[in-house]
């Protein structure tokens, strides 16, 4: 058996119902789990909204969120202490911008550096020295991780250097249920931050489109952010306000996923897209735009999913309407999904994980 290593998870905070942060908490249980010692360091904040295994040791860097303009340098020099006070071999960067603090902070010690990418290589989310940020990572880092394979190849046509950059899709975060459920509810369901990315405008305009043909019907969207009030506002226009459930976030997703019979992504882009493989897992019928980039590598057309252009409310509208009014069709996608969903499990997932985290102590 290999020795078990110290490794740590550095992000922003854990106490924010996103992605990047729940796949942080399911990779570092299940590195825990197999008898290593994970540290989670966050910037700041250091709550979970996420349930963390008892032995890992989390921690923030600051109480609040401070700028980090003005505390960039004491930013540095904190970080720099608590790696070396706690013998960390490993430091994870949960966001390769995270490498603008740790390649100053790490320099001159023996400390390997692995930059996790949940984006996808041709969105900077608005920030433009995330894209100075992904160069400096991998030149710098042992290794750069990121979900797809399109997403690698992005990245290696960009930077045309030779560095080490390995798939690793994110896991299903909960086992796959023995059986999926009844679907008897007439739920369509959404899952994501309520954010432009998300496309939930699209789907409200979608909906509009749906819901006259289709009465007792329901639209849930569970998630919450800064467009919440545009979307109440456009919901009221639309005139289907009440037929749309805006629900906030939820730790109890699964719940969610139980009590519906249909699932909708409409993003404009996705890193990877858990929630689509949570929907399978639980026997939905998925309809999804075909979107950069996990959407794109992980649903087949008429296989395990409705795929769709983006922005096209007209297309997920007629897509929806198809699955609703077949249930043979759905019972098909349930089953093609929940074929993918399988080959996502945790333990598969952290396998590669744990290999990965051996070579490059190995490397050190």
């Amino acid at each position: 058996m290999k020795k078990p290593l110290v490794i740590a998870f550095l992000t922003g905070t854990m106490n924010a119902f996103a992605g990047a942060e729940r796949m942080t908490a399911v990779i570092a249980n299940a590195l825990a789990e197999r008898g290593h010692t994970v540290h989670i360091v966050s910037l700041f904040d250091a709550a979970s909204c996420f349930p963390l295994h008892p032995a890992i040791k989390q921690r923030a860097l600051f109480d609040e969120r401070p700028s980090f303009k003005r505390h960039y340098l004491t930013t540095i020099a904190k970080l720099r202490r608590d790696v070396s006070r706690h013998g960390i071999d490993i430091l994870v960067e949960v966001d390769p911008m995270l490498t603008l603090f740790t390649l100053p902070a790490l320099a001159g010690t023996r400390v390997a550096r692995i930059a996790w990418e949940h984006c996808h290589f041709g969105e900077d989310l608005g920030k433009p020295a995330r894209r100075v940020a992904r160069r400096l990572a991998a030149r710098t880092a042992a290794a750069v991780v990121v979900l797809t394979h399109a997403d690698k190849a992005a990245w290696q046509a960009a930077l045309r250097h030779p560095f080490d950059i390995r798939v690793i899709a994110n896991p299903l975060p909960f086992p796959v249920p023995d059986i999926g459920y009844a679907r008897s509810a007439s739920t369509v369901l959404a899952v994501g931050r309520l954010v432009p990315a998300k496309g939930f405008d699209v789907l409200l305009e979608a909906w509009a489109k749906v819901v006259n043909g289709m009465p007792g019907w329901r639209l849930e969207i569970v998630g919450e952010g800064p467009e919440r009030c545009a979307l109440q506002a456009q919901a009221e226009r639309l005139g289907i306000s009440s037929t749309v459930s805006m629900l906030g976030a939820r730790a109890d997703i699964e719940s969610a996923y139980r009590s519906a019979s249909i699932f909708c992504l409409s993003s404009r882009y996705e890193g990877f897209g858990v929630v689509l493989l949570e929907a399978m897992a639980y026997g939905l019928p998925v309809v999804s735009t075909h979107c950069e980039a996990g959407p794109k590598s992980l649903l087949e057309d008429g296989i395990n999913a409705l795929t769709t252009e983006v922005d096209s409310s007209d297309a997920l509208a007629e897509a929806l309407l198809r699955l609703m009014k077949c249930p043979t069709l759905q019972d098909a996608l349930a089953e093609g999904g929940r074929r993918t969903a399988n080959l996502h499990a945790v333990e598969r997932i952290v396998g590669e994980w744990e290999t990965l985290l051996h070579e490059v102590s190995g490397a050190r």
